[in-house]
């Protein structure tokens, strides 16, 4: 394990019971000493963008929820640095954020590949000393993100993936119940 910084994953500890957190992994794009914020990868939203946002309209793109904070706002993470202006690295070949009206004109026409851009509504944040209290409780446990990993065609397999990719004991992580009394 690692310690959390920009460009780490939080993977949920398999008993963790929070609802908003339970088996999730979170893709941290800050930490500093005020707080933390990211987005979870794995927690699909019940609309889609076009649902969402009437400028996409006829662009059914899928949404995850980002987290339980400010669900009313709607953030992106993305393979294209070079296109979208004002995005912001987190891992090399990753960014969040960016000039939505260029975005926006990208995606109307078909200059973006859906398997290289993420949507979220809402974040996951942390104040000042919070996540480390969480991680002291054993909540999460940590580990580089790779691209493979934020952008994965199945998000319903990133939390095992999480896991096996941190290797050794934490592979059979996989295989434990939601609740250990159920065993």
């Amino acid at each position: 394990m690692i310690e959390p910084a920009t460009g780490t994953l939080l993977i949920a500890d398999p008993f963790l019971k929070d609802p908003n957190f339970m088996r999730t992994v979170v893709l941290m794009c800050e930490h500093n000493e005020e707080g933390s914020f990211g987005f979870v990868l794995n927690k699909q939203f019940d609309y889609t963008l076009d649902e969402l946002i009437t400028s996409f309209e006829g662009y059914p793109i899928p949404v995850y929820c980002g987290g339980p904070v400010n669900m009313d706002t709607v953030h992106f993470i993305h393979q294209y640095p070079d296109q979208i202006p004002d995005s912001q690295e987190i891992i090399k070949g990753v960014y969040w954020g960016g000039d939505f009206e260029v975005l926006t004109t990208l995606v109307k026409n078909n200059q973006i590949d859906f398997s290289k851009i993420r949507f979220f509504i809402g974040y996951s944040g942390w104040g000042k000393d919070q996540l480390d209290g969480e991680l002291n409780e054993k909540s999460w446990l940590t580990v580089a993100a790779t691209r493979k990993l934020i952008f994965h065609n199945n998000p319903d397999d990133i939390w095992k993936d999480s896991l096996k990719h941190l290797g050794g004991n934490y592979e059979i992580m996989v295989n434990f119940p939601t609740d250990p009394q159920l065993n």
